[in-house]
């Protein structure tokens, strides 16, 4: 048999080698395990998990694993691989357990780094190196989608009339300061009124508008009301 080897020298560099070595296999006593050092992925299948605030959902995950002791790989534990599966998917129960709704949806780095750390420790002792896992998919059920679409919908309206408020409020106090400096200036006012006519001439519209000053109606208005306010004559 051919065995290829690299090794770390004392300065540093790596030194590859090449060993012939012979083995014999004596039949019904010995028995030839062949284990795969390559990195291996798998699915979690989908797990139905109730969240810390009972919400349930259904999360899967991938997980990527490699051999680093072969020996205890093949001495230790009967099948490394089935038993990393079964690890894999009550780890992702029992981590997923313990948190919120909000924070499985926006913590996923945090929670794929504690499941790949509590992993890892787990199946130190079979001689696995469980090197990533990654939160895939979460499926939340269609009544809490809409529920949350809804609440988001309500959350953006109130946004919107809460700065139309504000709008109508600061336009308010724009036009009370506009119309303090239009008071201390009788012209001001006249000057106002022609730039709205120029404004509505420039539309083209048919409509004719012709200006009539305010106080050529004052004497008018003093009559009228002095009429009303005399009483009427007695009959007997």
């Amino acid at each position: 048999m051919v065995h290829y080897g690299c090794a770390k020298t004392d300065s540093g560099g790596i030194e590859c080698f090449v060993e012939f070595r012979t083995f014999f296999v004596m039949p019904c006593v010995d028995n030839c395990v062949l284990v795969d050092m390559r990195t291996v992925s798998f699915d979690v299948p989908p797990q139905e998990i109730l969240t810390k605030d009972s919400v349930t959902v259904s999360v899967d995950a991938v997980v990527y694993y490699r051999i680093k002791e072969p020996l205890n790989a093949v001495v230790k534990i009967a099948n490394y691989s089935h038993s990393t599966r079964l690890l894999a998917s009550s780890t992702l129960r029992t981590v997923l357990g313990t948190r919120s709704l909000a924070e499985i949806l926006s913590e996923r780095e945090t929670i794929s780094h504690t499941m790949q750390s509590s992993l890892d420790e787990a199946t130190d002792p079979w001689g696995v190196k469980v090197e990533r896992v990654e939160i895939k998919d979460v499926r939340l059920p269609v009544q809490l989608q809409r529920a949350m679409a809804a609440e988001a919908e309500a959350a953006r309206e109130a946004r919107a009339k809460v700065i139309a408020a504000e709008g109508e409020m600061r336009a308010s106090r724009a036009l009370k300061e506009a119309s303090d400096v239009i008071s201390e200036s009788p012209a001001a006012l006249q000057l106002r009124y022609l730039q709205t006519l120029n404004s509505i001439s420039a539309e083209k519209n048919s409509t004719i508008i012709f200006p009539l000053p305010v106080d050529l109606l004052a004497p008018f208005l003093s009559l009228g009301q002095h009429q009303f306010r005399q009483p009427l004559p007695h009959t007997s």
